[in-house]
This record gives structure tokens, sequence and C-alpha cells, in this order.
């Protein structure tokens, strides 16, 4: 089969191929070579090297995990993979898919560079989203970064991935694992199910959707008798075959449609999910979404960590660590996502 039938989706254009097929389809992880002498404008220091632990055997299948990748939130981003790799088991059997803006002010190719040079032993892959897909379907929303076309790309995982990606990991760039990636890789989402992600059944869910929904009589029984459940789609376990098969891709777009006729919504990519999904997510243990750490939509605020054990720290949110820390006014849980950190601020770069 040739390489370039076998990757390209009449969709997206994948730019680079960071490994021969055979490492992203068999379990056995490549190696590529290390870019060496990368001395990026972005200033970031190379990750520790992190290697398996006894246990790990080199039969054991790869561990998927897709995030996005542009200039604004970079630095958010390789915190993220820098700390599932840290707490990983069998850190080199992590394959990491990075999902990058078409039109980011950063080339792709610097940004593949910039990857390699931060962690030299990740297995990766660049893939470019095309913003035409989904730019005619995104409406106003309360803040202008729910609007980023990058931020739906979640929504097209399915056809992005490679055919042969059959479940993913996907995670915002605005968090850190503080636990072990396999525990929520290896967690059991029941055949006729799709997404495994914790969800909250006592949260208010009207204020997901505006007056305009719940006053539309047709509208309104969208979840029909399923109950009505809140999940966050920063965490989310997809079971990528599942996904293709039921064709959830054009279930998205088509509320995305009607949000664009009727004003059903206001929150960017997270309405549509529920409206498709909600009621329907398996549930996972809530200490892997410990979300909402970077405040109300309110500058400055700070939140505490619920009650419970955690394996994942989120800051969705208006407010980002690395912004609260740089401007010296952080919010103490800021002070965990900090360890994670390998941006080197100017001054240092020469040292």
């Amino acid at each position: 089969m040739a390489l370039s039938r076998f990757c390209t989706s009449v969709r997206f254009l994948i730019l680079f191929l960071c490994f021969p097929l055979i490492s992203l389809c068999s379990n056995i992880p490549s190696r590529a070579s290390t870019v060496k002498g990368f001395d990026s404008i972005y200033g970031f220091s190379e990750a520790p090297e992190y290697g398996n632990g006894v246990n790990c055997r080199s039969s054991d299948s790869l561990i998927h995990v897709a995030t996005t990748l542009d200039s604004e939130y970079l630095r958010g981003s390789m915190a993220a993979v820098h700390s599932v790799l840290h707490h990983a088991s069998c850190p080199e059997q992590i394959f990491v898919h990075f999902i990058a803006a078409e039109f980011d002010e950063a080339s792709p190719r610097i940004l593949n560079r910039l990857v390699r040079s931060i962690f030299p032993s990740l297995n990766f892959k660049v893939y470019i989203f095309r913003e035409d897909t989904v730019i005619n379907l995104i409406s106003p929303s309360i803040r202008s970064a729910l609007e980023n076309p990058l931020n739906y790309a979640r929504s097209y995982l399915g056809g992005i991935l490679d055919p042969c990606v059959k479940r993913v990991i996907y995670l915002d760039s605005d968090l850190v694992v503080v636990d072990d990636i396999r525990k929520l890789w290896e967690v059991r989402i029941p055949e006729k199910k799709v997404i495994g992600a914790p969800e909250y059944c006592h949260a208010n869910f009207t204020k997901y959707f505006t007056r305009a929904f719940w006053s539309d009589p047709v509208l309104s029984r969208a979840f029909g008798s399923r109950k009505r459940c809140y999940f966050n789609t920063g965490v989310m376990v997809l079971e990528l075959e599942r996904w293709r098969r039921g064709k959830y891709e054009m279930k998205i777009e088509n509320w995305m449609q009607v949000q664009r006729k009727y004003r059903i919504y206001e929150l960017g990519s997270l309405p549509p999910f529920l409206l498709v999904f909600s009621g329907n997510v398996e549930p996972i243990d809530h200490r892997w979404n410990q979300h909402g750490l970077g405040g109300d939509n309110v500058a400055g605020s700070c939140r505490a960590l619920h009650p419970g054990p955690v394996s994942l720290l989120h800051w969705s949110g208006m407010g980002k660590p690395w912004v609260r820390l740089d401007q010296r006014r952080p919010c103490p849980l800021d002070y965990l996502w900090e360890p994670y950190d390998l941006y080197m601020p100017h001054h240092l770069r020469a040292l």
C-alpha cells in the first residue's frame, strides 16, 4: 500500500511524517534522529530523557495521545507532554499526535523541529488542521479564544489521525498529568459507547444553552430520555473506530449548523459534544480531570482543587498558569504546573 494513499485524507493535509509508517501502526516505536543544534526562537530547554520501567515490553501496544500545537499555547502543550512522560511507567510506548493550525504564525516545519529539539526521543507526528473545514461553522462565543478554529480539531480526530489509530486520549494544552497515563489508556469503554470522560450529572445543565434552545419545543427535546450530564471535552478517551463508523463528526457539524441559524449556545466547541454525547459517556474517575483551575471568566480569579485524589490538573477557564507566573501574580495551584515548564526566560538562554 502506498504511503500517500494510506495517510492522505481528502479533508486534511498531513504535512510531516516524522516516522516510518510501521512505527505508528505497529507495537514497536521507532526513534527518529535528534535535531542537533536547533536554537529555537521560542527558547525551550531539552526535557530529561525518560526510559521504560523494568516491567515494560517492546511488544506492548502504543499509547496514543492527541493534543493541539500552536504558538499561543505552545508553552502549555510542551508542559503537558513533559508531565505525561515524567509520570509514565512506559514513556517509550507513548505516541503523541500534534494537531497544528494551518495559518499559525510559526510554520509547521518550525514547530516540528522545535518538538524534536525539546523531546529528542519522543515518538510523535505533526498534522495540519485545515481551518476551512470548520471556519464557516464557527459562531461568536463568550471568549474569543473559544472561536479559534484549532479549538474544534478534537471533533475531527477520526479523519485527521491515521486509520490505524483506533483509540486515542485527547488532552487540552493547559493541563498536566500527575499519574501514569496508562491507567487512563486502559479504561474500558463498553461497545455501545464512543467516549470516556469524567462526567458531572448534578451540574446546572441549562446554563450551557440559550433560552432560544430551551424554549423551542423541538430543540429542547434533543436529549430525549438521556440523562443530562456535563463533561469537559479537554480530557477524553475516544474510540476512533466507533467514531468513524458512527459518523460523529457529521453529527457534531449538524448541531453547529443549527447554532449558526438559531444561536442555541455561547461556549464554543463544548455544546455540540454535549448535544451528541451527553448521557451516553462512559464515566471515568473525576481524578482524571480536575478542571476549572483557570478560574471563572474573571481576570485574576483563583480556584481550589475539588475534594478527592488527583491524577490530572486542568487550567480550563480564562487564566493560564504560565501567564500568571510570568506576571508574578500566580494562583497557589499554578506552582503545581511550574515544575513541568520547559520554557527558559530570555536572559537565561545564553547561560
